[in-house]
């Protein structure tokens, strides 16, 4: 067996094995929304233009195989030929064309993801909190005053508004068949457009690793129409109360099965405002973080809370860089947009990306 005929085979084997190793469940390309359904179209053009650019590559390399392979008396043999710039200007221009085109449909689709689907944008957005927790979600509704753990329904035919925000570790807010993922960082809120074009249940996770509990950070979305997600509404608003011990409590790293409130953590508590909250919560219930590997180190902790409720606090120094107040949304008092700071948010963002908050405090720290 030649070596031409044994590298294709094995060659063969490996694709196949790829192939059928990654068989299952491809949700990302059965989109059920708006947003989603871009970012599919963009994943599958991309999948055919680069299928295309490989096919042609194995084309034209057994064509030169065929007609440059090693024979008696070759024809149009020039061994003094030392280039041809009709040539590199051709394979120069090749990748600047294929770069165009990948990237022009790819930042279209990014930034029409960061406002609500054009489908849908005459109507007002379902605003909801987002705050990941190690390892749980939970979902606040300013706006109807109810808080979910691990689950959150939404209207169908209606653009949502997730607000994404971590109190500990970092985390990546996924809905596969809703649109793609955007990360949950402490100290700053990030807004993420959705929206379910069908009723169901769409499943969610945590796509960034962020410890031994990352398996049990997943979530339900559950998709209705404007009817049923009212009398949802009114019946989660008859639920417990959510309390600032309540609350506490559920920051203690852990999974936890799915839970109703009425009130949100929002009305006493400015996650992005005050990102060390999460360590006072930890004093109050006499939880202290612990080596995961270590079989030996018993976890306590105490049933009532050992220290008074946090009042509002801020410590996070980009808030007085911006001359930012804690964002207390008091039960039934409603969502107010111009109140969220998302220009401010928006500025942290840049700030980090351009390291400017780090060369002020570090300006501050010389003086």
């Amino acid at each position: 067996m030649s070596k031409l005929l044994k590298s294709f085979l094995l060659t063969m084997i490996v694709a196949t094995v790829g192939v059928l190793g990654g068989c299952g469940d491809l949700t990302v390309l059965d989109p059920k929304g708006p947003v989603a359904k871009g970012q599919s179209d963009l994943i599958l053009y991309s999948i055919i233009f680069m299928l295309i650019i490989v096919l042609t590559i194995f084309v034209l390399f057994t064509i030169i195989l065929f007609k440059y392979r090693e024979r008696k008396n070759p024809k149009n043999y020039e061994p003094d030929m030392h280039g041809s710039r009709k040539l590199e200007i051709l394979w120069t221009l090749i990748p600047v064309v294929i770069v165009i085109a990948l990237a022009i449909p790819t930042v279209k689709t990014i930034y029409a993801g960061e406002e609500a689907p054009k489908v849908t944008s005459h109507k007002d957005p379902v605003v909801i909190y987002a705050t990941s927790v190690d390892w749980k979600w939970l979902f606040s509704y300013p706006e109807e005053s109810i808080e979910t753990v691990n689950y959150v329904h939404i209207p169908t035919d209606r653009p949502v508004l997730f607000k994404l925000t971590s109190v500990d570790t970092m985390t990546s807010f996924w809905v596969p068949q809703l649109g793609g993922q955007k990360y949950a960082m402490t100290g700053m809120t990030m807004n993420l457009y959705l929206q379910a074009d069908e009723a169901g249940t769409f499943k969610g996770r945590n796509s960034n690793f962020n410890g031994e509990g990352f398996h049990e950070q997943r979530f339900n979305v559950i998709a209705q129409s404007e009817d049923d997600f009212a009398a949802w509404t009114k019946k989660a608003q008859k639920s417990p109360k959510l309390t600032q011990d309540v609350y506490d409590k559920l920051l203690i790293p852990g999974g936890s099965k799915e839970k109703t409130f009425s009130g949100t953590h929002y009305d006493f508590v400015d996650p992005a405002a005050d990102p060390e909250y999460v360590f006072y919560a930890y004093k109050r219930y006499g939880f202290e973080l612990t080596n995961p590997h270590n079989p030996n180190v018993k976890v306590n902790v105490s049933d009532k809370p050992l220290l008074p409720a946090r009042p509002v606090t801020v410590t996070n120094p980009q808030f007085e860089r911006h001359n930012m107040d804690p964002m207390i949304i008091k039960n039934g008092s409603g969502y107010h947009s111009d109140k969220h700071y998302d220009d401010e948010m928006k500025k942290m963002e840049d700030d980090i990306q351009t390291n400017e908050f780090n060369k002020k405090e570090s300006d501050d720290a010389g003086e």
